[in-house]
C-alpha cells in the first residue's frame, strides 16, 4: 500500500505548459490608461525581456532553462501523497491525493516562479528586485532567489500580515531581503494611502503600487510579482505536470482538481496541466477555493481593472472587487487580493473552471482535521483547498461515488501558529464582506471605451 509517490530528479519537467495555447478564445490584452493595448516597450520599464516574451507567448510548451532546473532540483519533484487517514476520518469512498509543495526551502510553491523570475532579470543585467507580499510566502521565496542569484531584494509586506507573521518577516531578512510594512512613507503611493487613513492595514494592491513605483523610478530595479500574471502561472505548471506522472503511477486520474485562489498561481500550477486534458475532451472538474471575505471570483465582476491600488499597473481583464478594495485582516494573507489571474478569470467566465468561497472558520476546521490526520500543519491559504476537498469528499459519502480528488497543498503553516492559537481559543470569526461595500468599491473601476 503506497502512500507517497516520488519521482526521480530526472523526471523534473523540462518545459512549462502554457494554457494560452488551449484557451477557447485569445486572452484580452492588458490596456493602458488611454484605453489601448499596452506595448511591450511599456512593460520593459519593470520586466526583463524573457518574462515579457512569456507573458504574451501563445506557444504551448516553453523550455525551462537548465540553470533554473538546477536550482529547482534542490526540492523538486515534490511528493504526491494519498491522504488515507483523512479519507478514514471522513468515512468517504473518495480517494484523496495532495501535491505537497510545502517541502520547498521557503515552505511553499512560490519558489517555482521566484527562481526563474530572478534568473531572467539577472541575465538581463538587473541586480535588484522590488516586490510585495501578503502572508510572506512570496517575499520569502524571492528573498531565497535573491540569495541564489546574488541579487538585492526589497519587500513591501502588507501591514496586517507584517504584524501577524513576524517569523516570515525574519526569514526574508535571514535571506538578505529588506522588509517594510506597507503602506510606507517611502513612496508617493504609500504616502497617499496614509494621508487618507493613517491606520490603514494595507492590502496587496497597495503594496504592489509601492513596489511598482520603486521599479519605475530606479533604473537598477525591476518588479517581481508572485501571482496573477501569465508568466507566473506558467512557471507553476511544474506542479501539475509532475502530478500527472505521479497519478499515473498510482493508477488513478482525478475527477476533481482543487487549489486555493488568491491571485491564482498555485491553483493554475495544479489545474492548468489538467485543463489541457479538459480542453481535449477529458472529463475533469477544476475548482478554485477563495475566502468568503475576499470573493473576487464568486462576487466580483469580470472587467478591466488595475492590478494595484493606485493605477500604476496596466489594466487587466479579470474578476475584481475593485482596485481600492481593502479586505479584512483574515489570516490567509496570501489570498487577500482584490483581483484574480486574467487566465483563470477567463476560464471561469467561459465555464471551464468553478469557484467556491469558504468562510474562515470552516477553513481552520479543515486545517486542524488535516493536521490531526496527515500530520502536516497547513498554511491558512492551503486550508481553503483542504476545506473544498472535504466538501467534495462528504458529497461522495452522501452519493456513494468513489471519486478521485486531487488538491495542492501550497504551503505549510509553521509560521502561522498564532492563527491556529486564535482559532483554538475561539477568537476567530467569519466575515462575509458586505455586498454594499463591494458595490461601493466597484464604483471606482476604470472606464474602458
Amino acid at each position: 500500500m503506497t502512500n507517497r509517490i516520488l519521482l526521480p530528479e530526472s523526471d523534473l519537467p523540462t518545459h512549462w505548459y502554457n494554457a494560452i495555447a488551449d484557451l477557447p478564445s485569445p486572452p484580452p490584452p492588458p490596456m493602458g490608461p488611454d484605453g489601448k493595448p499596452v506595448s511591450l516597450d511599456a512593460l520593459s520599464a519593470i520586466f526583463p525581456p524573457g518574462l515579457i516574451e512569456q507573458e504574451v507567448s501563445g506557444e504551448r510548451w516553453i523550455e525551462i532553462p537548465e540553470d533554473v532546473r538546477e536550482v529547482l532540483r534542490m526540492w523538486r519533484p515534490t511528493p504526491l501523497v494519498r491522504a488515507r487517514r483523512l479519507e478514514q476520518a471522513l468515512d468517504t469512498p473518495a480517494k484523496i491525493f495532495f501535491k505537497n509543495e510545502s517541502v520547498s526551502p521557503a515552505g511553499s510553491h512560490k519558489p517555482n516562479t521566484s527562481i526563474p523570475q530572478a534568473y531572467y532579470n539577472k541575465i538581463a543585467g538587473i541586480n535588484r528586485l522590488a516586490t510585495e507580499t501578503g502572508a510572506g510566502q512570496w517575499g520569502c521565496s524571492l528573498a531565497l532567489a535573491g540569495q541564489f542569484l546574488d541579487m538585492e531584494v526589497r519587500v513591501y509586506m502588507v501591514k496586517v500580515s507584517y504584524g501577524q507573521k513576524p517569523y516570515r518577516r525574519s526569514l526574508m531578512q535571514t535571506w538578505g531581503a529588506e522588509v517594510y510594512a506597507s503602506p510606507t512613507d517611502m513612496t508617493e503611493s504609500g504616502r497617499k494611502v496614509l494621508a487618507q487613513d493613517p491606520d490603514s492595514p494595507g492590502s496587496l494592491g497597495i503594496a504592489i503600487s509601492e513596489a511598482v513605483e520603486e521599479a519605475i523610478h530606479r533604473q537598477d530595479t525591476n518588479y517581481a510579482l508572485g501571482s496573477v500574471l501569465n508568466h507566473v502561472c506558467l512557471h507553476q505548471t511544474v506542479i501539475g505536470e509532475e502530478a500527472k506522472k505521479q497519478m499515473a503511477i498510482a493508477g488513478a486520474y482525478p475527477d476533481v482538481v482543487i487549489g486555493c485562489c488568491g491571485g491564482g498561481s498555485n491553483f493554475a500550477g495544479i489545474a492548468f496541466p489538467y485543463y489541457a486534458d479538459k480542453a481535449a475532451g477529458k472529463e475533469v472538474r477544476l475548482i478554485g477555493a477563495e475566502p468568503s471575505s475576499c470573493p473576487s471570483l464568486t462576487q466580483g465582476v469580470y472587467t478591466y481593472d488595475y492590478g494595484d491600488a493606485t493605477g500604476l499597473t496596466p489594466m487587466m481583464k479579470m474578476y475584481t472587487l475593485g482596485h481600492d478594495f481593502v479586505p479584512p485582516g483574515i489570516h490567509a494573507g496570501g489570498l487577500r487580493y482584490h483581483g484574480q489571474s486574467p487566465l483563470i478569470s477567463q476560464l471561469v467566465h467561459e465555464g471551464m473552471i468553478e469557484a467556491v468561497a469558504i468562510p474562515q472558520l470552516e477553513t481552520f476546521e479543515a486545517g486542524l482535521l488535516f493536521a490531526r490526520t496527515e500530520a502536516i500543519v497547513p498554511a491558512p491559504e492551503s486550508t481553503h483547498a483542504i476545506a473544498a476537498t472535504i466538501r467534495e469528499a462528504r458529497r461522495c459519502k452522501e452519493t456513494g461515488e468513489p471519486k478521485t480528488l486531487l488538491f495542492c497543498l501550497s504551503g505549510h503553516g509553521h509560521f502561522d501558529m498564532a492563527a491556529y492559537e486564535r482559532y483554538l481559543a475561539g477568537d476567530l470569526e467569519d466575515f462575509e464582506y458586505p455586498k454594499e461595500a463591494i458595490a461601493q468599491s466597484l464604483q471606482s473601476l476604470p472606464k474602458i471605451a
